[in-house]
């Protein structure tokens, strides 16, 4: 697949999953899980404030019958409950609302009723297209890991693979990227991507051809690729990057939003027992929308 109509038109024809909105009391949270109803690839759970959310349903001329809504009058208890339904099975994916970050991931944590398995690492995930690249861009992390060890570099870069697969894209093109493709030994993150890169040669990062480190212009340009005579199974071509650390994955992620009106964008937590949607609070009801459909394809 490489378009979000794509992945549309693939959960359609599947069993819908069950959607569990976390403090699910703002416009945007509301019109993205009604509009997911309304394509057919999801079954809502509002949970939240009812009379809150009956009056955003009432200003956007939404019929509320459309959700199965659980009034819980507070946000901390509200997050908790769907966090609960998720982990007991009333769920397949978590949805984060008008809720904090913060909140919504330490209830996602809690090593007693979160939704965290043993000895697991949660990272997060998002497609990218923009409509000068062919193809999805699948990237991360950008808001949950800040500075990653190799360890959590290796979970981070299965996530992205395991996305991929979720996309249809039997072998994705996996690039560890740095500031530069010079293996240089004083930058931490060329040194974590060569060892990467030798680990996805001997499969112990499997289902990806993987190269690295790779600077941004060699990962996504073949004319850069070109013009600097590299020779990679990987560059101008990827479908995945793994980021060295938080602020560059996030610079880039909100460069695209901001700066770039034609990408479209989705985001999940992976690692939980559960897909969790983990838009931000000013993320586009379309991000929202496309995020909820990535959550689905990659549920089990």
């Amino acid at each position: 697949m490489k378009s979000f109509d794509e992945i549309f038109e693939q959960l359609r024809s599947q069993k819908k999953k069950r959607l569990v909105a976390a403090w699910a009391v703002d416009d945007h949270t509301i019109t993205a899980v009604y509009k997911a109803i309304e394509k057919g690839i999801v079954d809502g759970f509002l949970v939240g404030k009812e009379s809150q959310i009956n009056a955003i349903c009432h200003e956007e001329g939404i019929d509320p019958a459309a959700f199965t809504i659980i009034n819980v009058e507070q946000e901390l208890p509200a997050i908790a409950r769907a966090v609960e339904m998720v982990r007991n099975g009333q769920g397949d994916i978590l949805m984060k609302g008008q809720c904090s970050t913060d909140k919504y991931m330490r209830a996602i944590l809690n090593k007693e009723t979160g939704l965290l398995p043993p000895k697991a690492v949660l990272s997060h995930v998002s497609v990218l297209t923009h409509p000068n690249y062919p193809k999805f861009l699948i990237i991360g992390d950008m808001a949950v890991i800040p500075a990653p060890d190799l360890n959590q570099k290796v979970a981070i870069a299965k996530y992205l693979v395991n996305t991929a697969h979720a996309l249809g894209i039997a072998r994705p093109k996996l690039a560890f990227l740095a500031a530069t493709e010079q293996m240089l030994p004083g930058m931490p993150a060329c040194v974590d991507a060569a060892i990467l890169s030798k680990m996805a040669d001997r499969n112990q990062i499997s289902g990806c051809i993987a190269d690295g480190p790779l600077a941004l212009d060699v990962c996504l340009s073949p004319e850069a690729v070109a013009i600097k005579k590299l020779q990679s199974p990987v560059a101008g071509d990827v479908d995945c990057i793994l980021f060295p650390n938080i602020e560059s994955a996030n610079v880039m992620y909100k460069s695209l939003s901001q700066l770039s009106p034609g990408s479209k964008q989705a985001a999940i937590v992976a690692g939980a027992s559960a897909p969790c949607v983990l838009s931000s609070r000013a993320d586009s009801i379309d991000t929202k929308l496309n995020s909820i459909a990535l959550a689905a394809v990659t549920a089990k």
